[in-house]
């Protein structure tokens, strides 16, 4: 005998979620081919500044831009574990995006403090901005990094609950 009336709600729903799931997949998929061009395109790009500035003797010269370089090739590998996560685990994890955050913030230092020798003499308001810029992104690296920390213990923590089982009635 052969069902009347179409398909039940509950049906519905579970096409509508796969097909939202089979969306979000195909997006993971294009991000992480995107991140994973853009990474090898920026190495090469890195190797051939470092072997003609190498060749030409001006390395010094470019060390800030290239370790700029290199951290936004971190950066970039960073957020594709974090898509890659996300895809294999159809959650948000937290972690990979305080790594990120944590990268940037580092970069960022670097390449400020790389530039402060390059203000001009007497410009005192560039200066204080960039200190307080400094003191900014030091305090949220502290933030960061404590956030690592406690996420960390806690699923240590997390994982020694489970592995003790069930307490003892």
């Amino acid at each position: 005998m052969a069902m009347r009336g179409g398909p039940k709600p509950g049906q519905v729903k579970g096409v509508i979620a796969t097909g939202l799931m089979l969306v979000e997949d195909v997006v993971y998929i294009g991000l992480g081919v995107l991140l994973a061009a853009a990474a090898i395109w920026l190495l090469g790009s890195a190797m051939w500044t470092f072997v003609s500035e190498l060749v030409s003797r001006s390395l010094s010269g470019q060390l800030v831009g290239l370790l700029d370089q290199i951290l936004l090739i971190l950066l970039i590998i960073e957020l594709l574990y974090t898509v890659q996560i996300s895809f294999r685990e159809h959650s948000l994890v937290t972690e990979p995006f305080l790594v990120v955050a944590l990268i940037a913030c580092v970069r960022k230092i670097l390449v400020l403090t790389a530039q402060i020798p390059e203000l001009p003499d007497g410009n005192e308001t560039a200066f204080r901005h960039q200190m307080i810029e400094l003191g900014v992104l030091s305090a949220m690296v502290v933030v960061f990094v404590s956030s690592l920390i406690v996420l960390q213990k806690h699923a240590s923590n997390a994982g020694e609950n489970d592995r003790e089982g069930p307490m003892p009635g």
